[in-house]
């Protein structure tokens, strides 16, 4: 047999990664069993240990990859600035509260898809969540003191601080409410996105 380059082990782990993310995500970490995964990745189901000491391992950097996506979508958007219609974080907020994030289970943010999934695995696991949610967390309080200077109004990093607590509560909330009753109820699911969209940023 030809030896695998380090070019194709590297995609092999890639694969493996993207793979998981998005299982992750629409099933849940438990859900998921190694075999179900190495297929969806396309390689043998006794490939997955040339990779990944075990399972708990790939979450710990699933979580880290999705949470350094989303962010770096939130750095993009905040470089960007405010248009005519809407500052950076209320087309965040847009974004993350509409029917396309909702609709979309098996990827977009893991801070609502892995939030359950963090509480029930391992302090590593949980670590890495948490990396992921200071992320946010600095990434709004940054933009509110921002804001704030922009418009000549004091607010201090505390207050910043807060509201970047209570912006993400809010959004992962509703974001998880919104999935969680959109099949069956659809109407409500999407008065719930829509609330959040119009108070989120206030």
């Amino acid at each position: 047999m030809p030896r695998i380059t380090k070019e194709d082990k590297a995609r092999n782990r890639q694969n493996i990664l993207d793979a998981a993310g998005r299982m992750f995500r629409s099933q849940g970490v438990d859900a998921v069993g190694i075999a179900e995964l190495m297929k969806e990745a396309g390689l043998t189901h006794g490939g997955f240990y040339n990779h990944f000491a075990s399972k708990n391992d790939l979450v710990v950097e699933v979580c880290g990859a999705s949470f350094a996506a989303s962010l770096g979508v939130l750095a993009q958007t905040v470089e960007d600035g405010p248009d005519h219609d809407a500052t950076p974080l209320e087309r965040v907020v847009a974004g993350y509260l509409s029917s396309a994030h909702r609709d979309a289970p098996d990827g977009g943010c893991p801070s609502a898809a892995l939030v359950t999934d963090a509480g029930r695995h391992s302090e590593a696991v949980q670590s890495a969540y948490a990396e992921g949610v200071e992320g946010y967390l600095s990434g709004f309080a940054a933009e509110f003191l921002r804001e704030a200077r922009e418009e000549g109004r004091e607010l201090a990093p505390a207050e910043a601080r807060h509201r970047a607590v209570r912006l993400l509560s809010e959004m992962v909330g509703a974001l998880m409410l919104a999935r969680a009753v959109r099949h069956v109820e659809p109407e409500l699911s999407d008065e719930i996105l829509r609330a959040g969209r119009r108070d989120a940023v206030d």
